[in-house]
């Protein structure tokens, strides 16, 4: 017998991971990890699938011709249900209109129009109403978006937390611009626009009264005057772009690892963390990986335009902690792969559900 034919082929396998079997709805579905995901893929997904949806991006890319020209927008829409409704650095209010601006920018396009949708629990006080309202107004004048429309539903006191706010967004894809989780090729070069955790260590510490030498603050800011920057220099040359929000920084980069077929492996020397949220994350057991971000990119760009898209990243005053972080290999495809400061490598998993629940 030929010893060779015994020997099992193990190049293409992976450790599968069982389908997480509950029967109701747990708060890790929330929480941008694997419970999440197989909400989507099993439930969701099949539910409503079409063209339009396939590509799971932060928004739908839509071809709408107008007067017979070829034309496309991206959609998308989210919802905040954060706690504390105010944080060092922003507010529910600032934080609904980021969001969706960003998930607009990510997709290549150039926000345009948001709707603003209110749940509000009876008993809220008119004046913290009114704050929010006046964050979600200046957040839009900063990022050059407005609201066109909304609308208000009050539920009974003890069944809204104060106040969940939904925001639906519509731009306009740039010209010549192609971006999405399944563009990412080996050879790519991934960038992060600045310091990865500060917004959900920023949430932390208030919700829990912790106090911290330094304080922390959230992130939260509209990301589409640095991303238009990144196009305007390299334009095609972006293959990939994701905000890492719930699941953080390693949630991203393993959906666009798995949407894309390949491997990403990283450095965990060159990930920018603010010594105050390493040190905090420390502290509580956390790793700042897998902290939320809300004013964060994470870019899969051409080796051959890194550096230039870099040094744009660097010169606008939302990216000046940009860092190269890692590359894209055609090995261990759907992996992401650090290397640590021993030298050693580790595999970076999606978690089940999120470290911190309730951060956006």
């Amino acid at each position: 017998m030929n010893q060779d034919q015994d020997k099992p082929d193990f190049s293409n396998w992976s450790c599968p991971l069982p389908l997480a079997d509950y029967p109701n709805i747990v708060m890790g579905h929330g929480g941008g990890g694997k419970l999440g995901n197989e909400l989507v893929e099993h439930l969701f997904l099949p539910a409503f699938r079409n063209a339009a949806l396939e590509n799971l991006g932060d928004a739908a890319v839509l071809d709408l011709p107008f007067n017979g020209k070829p034309s496309r927008i991206a959609m998308s829409t989210d919802s905040f249900v954060v706690r504390p409704m105010f944080f060092p650095g922003g507010s529910i209010g600032e934080l609904a209109v980021n969001g969706t601006v960003n998930d607009l920018a990510v997709s290549g396009a150039v926000p345009k129009y948001l709707t603003a949708g209110f749940i509000l629990e009876e008993g809220l006080p008119l004046a913290q109403l009114a704050a929010i309202v006046a964050d979600v107004a200046k957040a839009a004048q900063i990022a050059g978006v407005q609201i066109v429309t909304g609308d208000t539903k009050v539920v009974e006191r003890g069944h809204g937390d104060g106040v969940y706010i939904n925001t639906a967004g519509v731009g306009v894809i740039r010209e010549g611009i192609t971006v999405g989780p399944h563009r990412a090729q080996p050879g790519d070069v991934v960038l992060v626009s600045g310091s990865i955790g500060d917004h959900g260590m920023a949430i932390l510490s208030v919700r829990e009264g912790l106090e911290f030498e330094s304080p922390i603050r959230s992130d939260c800011a509209a990301l589409n005057g640095l991303i238009a920057n990144v196009l305007d220099a390299v334009g095609p040359q972006v293959h990939a772009m994701r905000d890492p929000t719930r699941g953080g920084l390693a949630s991203t980069l393993n959906e666009i690892a798995s949407s894309s077929g390949v491997g990403v492996e990283i450095d965990e020397i060159a990930l920018p963390v603010h010594a105050e949220v390493q040190s905090a994350c420390e502290i509580l057991g956390l790793d700042p990986v897998y902290v939320a971000n809300e004013g964060k990119v994470v870019l899969f760009v051409a080796p051959e335009a890194a550096e230039q898209a870099l040094a744009v990243l660097r010169a606008h005053p939302l990216g000046r902690e940009a860092a190269r972080i890692g590359h894209v290999v055609g090995e261990h495809p759907r992996m992401l792969i650090a290397r640590t400061a021993m030298g050693s490598n580790r595999v970076i998993p999606t978690q089940i559900g999120e470290q911190l629940p309730r951060i956006c």
